[in-house]
């Protein structure tokens, strides 16, 4: 497989799945605002900040007021994250691999695209956001299938999983890091709310189900973190979607300098004991965390995706 094709459809699933996150973000934050005080100290900030482009919308906006927040999560053109940048940039690359993906697949793709694009002032208020949203989350997960049940699950079928899981890893531990920064367990006024927020974490993650199911324990600050950072069976978590990488590149050649970054990242998750851990603690562990899923990508994308050039003579 040519490695340009390879990067293709590796970065295809990683910007589906980021958009799909965002548009689930921008949907628990809009609930969770409802359920809690309007004393609280929580807005729309919180979510520049998980997807990591705060930079950007201070250099453009003054304050963090519901529309103007949506506007640059949905469709602002500068926004690396938004929505629509991340579904253009989808379909871009599914565009140049149309003959490696079904057909159907990439017809999905543009159309999500163009109806995402069409529709996008609906979610800047409330009164259509939910159907907006929804729509987009459920024709992601309808690609996903798709591709699952009718592509080849050969090289190329491994780049698109290794696409989505450290895309969804990468996720995972963005929302940890600052939505449980946001917590504010320390403010006695906040106590009886903070169940609450923490389930906001679950619910980003669509992981309150599973987490009672698995955890059947009450929602508390070390048992989502146990679940979210360690658990082996949901797919959101930040280990297994180590493991679905792994899988994927004990199938390629080449893989040494890739496993052994994997390896040690996954070391430290295991190892870490979230229940003791302090915010400030926390928040280091999350950034060691996020250090080794860019080092990951970049040995995956130097050993695969850049081309070598041979010496002279």
């Amino acid at each position: 497989m040519l490695s340009r094709v390879a990067e293709n459809i590796y970065w295809m699933a990683r910007y589906l799945e980021r958009a799909e996150n965002t548009a689930r973000l921008i949907m628990v934050n809009t609930n969770l605002l409802l359920d809690l005080p309007k004393t609280n100290p929580l807005g729309w900030q919180p979510i520049v900040n998980i997807l990591g482009c705060e930079k950007t919308y201070q250099e453009q906006q003054q304050d963090y007021n519901e529309r103007t927040v949506l506007k640059f999560l949905i469709s602002a053109p500068d926004n690396n994250n938004a929505i629509l940048n991340s579904l253009r940039l989808a379909r871009e690359n599914a565009r140049t691999i149309r003959d490696i993906i079904p057909r159907e697949a990439w017809e999905r793709i543009n159309d999500l695209y163009q109806t995402a694009r069409s529709n996008a002032p609906s979610g800047y208020y409330r009164k259509g956001r939910f159907d907006y949203l929804q729509s987009i989350i459920l024709n992601v997960q309808t690609i996903t299938g798709l591709l699952a049940g009718t592509m080849l699950h050969d090289m190329g079928y491994d780049f698109l999983k290794m696409g989505r899981n450290l895309e969804r890893a990468d996720m995972t531990t963005r929302i940890i890091d600052v939505r449980s920064a946001d917590l504010l367990p320390e403010h006695e006024e906040m106590t009886p709310f903070e169940n609450i927020q923490w389930m906001s974490v679950l619910k980003s993650l669509t992981a309150y189900q599973m987490y009672r199911r698995t955890i059947q324990e009450r929602v508390s600050r070390p048992f989502v973190l146990k679940f979210l950072l360690k658990d082996k069976q949901f797919p959101r978590s930040f280990y297994h979607a180590l493991l679905e990488v792994k899988d994927c590149l004990k199938h390629l050649k080449r893989n040494e300098p890739a496993i052994e970054v994997l390896n040690e990242v996954g070391k430290k998750v295991l190892r870490a004991d979230q229940a003791i851990l302090k915010q400030n603690e926390l928040h280091q562990f999350i950034d060691e965390l996020q250090l080794g899923l860019g080092e990951l990508h970049d040995a995956i994308s130097n050993t695969y995706f850049r081309q070598i050039q041979a010496a002279p003579g």
